[in-house]
């Protein structure tokens, strides 16, 4: 059996990995890996989460499985967070999962198992798992125009173009904010006009928040997953606890499904706790259970959001000081996209060859893409990234 099978792709983000690690130089920057990182480069523990495992551990009596599904507890605080009132709490079924990637993957097959002809609409470009694991289960895919790479900015034209082939009964794959890996994120305007076509097309719209607090703040970042779910007859939502509460290593995440009948709830929130079991059973809880004190503690919740607001502000910064040092060595706003971007990623823009150069000559290291993780930057990389940039010639 073994030796029939077959060598898979090597991921390009672990590639990377193990190629900076095995780089010997020490002025070494890493923008690739998709994970937040302070200005020391250190990923630290949130002052929240502490607090909550410190009482967790005081408190815990027991280790037993918990629901299918997860806490009620847990979906509760997670459907409050991303919806809001946008909806009523009946019309959402809920499903706690391991990480963000664990809900687009039981999303994927929950799709299969409605409408196995259906097509999963993804934008070009998106996070390479979406298409990975759309593949993997065996469902239809198609891209539709996101990025322009002339402007760094969206291609709404183009996107829009695209999606007229949308038919009813496809599924359009959308970034709730923060898009990965551009950074490019549509504007409220051209939401309204993405939900009128769905609606009008009869489409079904699933969104990844992976992101959220992470680009303008909690509630802007989720104005378009609430815009949607309220409009539209059904929705489909994987939100990830790892980014905004940092609990990457403990694979938090969440899947929700919107109807606007609450009848159907019931029946979706039994498929979900099914999916589940199928697949991994029940659900890692240790992650699940810190959010949810945090999001029912009043102190807890408020520590939790100011040191959030911190961490986007400083990414903030972080984007303006790049895009000022660009224009003072280009003498041409040609960058002032990295400041209007949003999230962790910008898209440089870059060629692979230029990627492969500031890799080789100036041991820069991002995606061949451009892919860049601005989280990766402190004040003092900054010129350096910003004079290879320009040495290169992007």
């Amino acid at each position: 059996m073994f030796t029939d099978l077959k060598k898979q792709p090597a991921d390009k983000i672990l590639q990377l990995m193990q190629m900076f690690r095995e780089d010997p130089r020490t002025d070494k920057i890493d923008l690739g890996v998709g994970i937040y990182k302070d200005a020391s480069g250190n990923t630290p523990v949130m002052r929240a989460i502490k607090a909550a495992e410190k009482q967790l551990w005081e408190e815990e009596t027991t280790k037993k499985y918990t629901g299918l599904a997860g806490e009620p507890a847990y979906q509760d605080a997670m459907v409050d967070l991303v919806l809001a009132d946008s909806v009523e709490r009946n019309q959402v079924a809920a499903a706690a999962t391991p990480g963000g990637t664990g809900a687009i993957r039981q999303a994927v097959e929950l799709i299969k198992m409605a409408s196995p002809d259906a097509t999963i609409w993804l934008s070009d470009p998106t996070w390479p798992n979406h298409p990975s694991i759309i593949k993997y289960v065996g469902l239809n895919m198609a891209e539709y125009r996101y990025f322009d790479n002339a402007t760094c900015g969206v291609d709404f034209d183009g996107m829009m173009a695209d999606l007229a082939a949308v038919k009813s009964g496809d599924v359009v794959l959308l970034h709730g904010c923060c898009h990965n890996p551009t950074g490019a994120n549509l504007n409220p305007a051209q939401w309204q006009t993405v939900v009128d076509h769905l609606g009008k097309v009869g489409a079904i719209p699933f969104i990844d928040i992976a992101y959220q607090g992470f680009g303008d703040g909690l509630d802007v970042d989720a104005a378009a997953v609430r815009l949607v779910a309220s409009s539209l007859p059904e929705t489909i939502i994987a939100a990830s606890c790892s980014k905004n509460f940092g609990i990457y290593r403990e694979r938090t995440g969440v899947l929700m499904t919107v109807s606007q009948s609450s009848d159907k709830t019931p029946l979706n929130q039994s498929t979900l706790a099914f999916l589940n079991r199928q697949n991994f059973s029940f659900p890692p809880d240790h992650g699940a259970r810190l959010v949810t004190m945090i999001l029912n503690d009043e102190a807890l919740k408020a520590d939790w959001m100011a040191e959030l607001e911190e961490v986007r502000l400083g990414m903030l910064k972080l984007r303006e000081m790049l895009a000022a040092e660009l224009q003072r060595l280009s003498g041409s706003d040609r960058f002032g996209f990295l400041a209007q971007h949003r999230g962790m990623f910008s898209r440089l823009g870059a060629t692979p060859e230029q990627v492969e150069t500031l890799r080789v000559k100036h041991g820069i290291y991002m995606i061949g893409d451009s892919r860049m993780n601005i989280a990766g930057l402190n004040e003092a990389t900054i010129p350096v990234l910003a004079k290879a940039i320009i040495e290169v010639g992007i």
